[in-house]
């Protein structure tokens, strides 16, 4: 884990980890914890019947809400990273093992095809996707490496911003619960 600290003046944050290692989750905690408006990633990108938006739409939603002086973005995709890497002042980095990751999500698509709880824009969990090519299990086998690769690429890099890296959820859950005492940024 990189030093976490407080923080300070950062108003634009930007949460990002490979898939089912909590991103949303941390960016609703850490809102809760900062009075930072959190965006979430994918009721930017999906409208209902998991009909994806336009990569040019994605990108002025995105461009716009980092264009604001705070927020808290719970991903990004690599069509756009480059937006709001041009304005995060941080990066908190969830650099889980696989296994944790995996577990993790297999439990949340089980949880969500049992519940029917709502994942984003009335979109929720089905089968049908459970088991298509493009499922998020698989997603998560395509892009575990290249994203924990971009995670320690931005530890090493001087002109990256600030990162700070958890390798568990324990430490992202202390460093936030940290926040709770501190005096709220404007």
């Amino acid at each position: 884990m990189e030093t976490a600290r407080p923080l300070g003046d950062v108003r634009r944050i930007l949460i990002y980890g490979v898939t089912g290692s909590g991103k949303t989750t941390l960016a609703k905690r850490l809102a809760e914890a900062t009075k930072i408006e959190w965006h979430s990633v994918d009721d930017l990108t999906w409208e209902p019947g998991w009909v994806p938006v336009p990569g040019d739409e994605q990108r002025r939603r995105i461009q716009q809400i980092c264009e604001q002086p705070k927020w808290i973005l719970d991903t990004a995709y690599a069509k756009w990273l480059d937006v709001p890497l041009e304005r995060a002042q941080l990066i908190v980095a969830l650099d889980y093992p696989r296994w944790f990751s995996l577990q993790r999500l297999i439990r949340r698509t089980v949880a969500r095809l049992l519940d029917r709880r709502e994942m984003c824009n009335g979109n929720h969990e089905t089968l049908r996707g459970v088991f298509s090519r493009d499922n998020i299990i698989v997603w998560h086998f395509k892009s575990f490496k290249r994203k924990q690769q971009r995670i320690r690429q931005w530890v090493d890099d001087p002109d990256a911003p600030t990162v700070i890296r958890f390798t568990s959820p324990k430490q992202a859950e202390n460093w936030v619960r940290g926040l709770r005492g501190r005096p709220k940024t404007h």
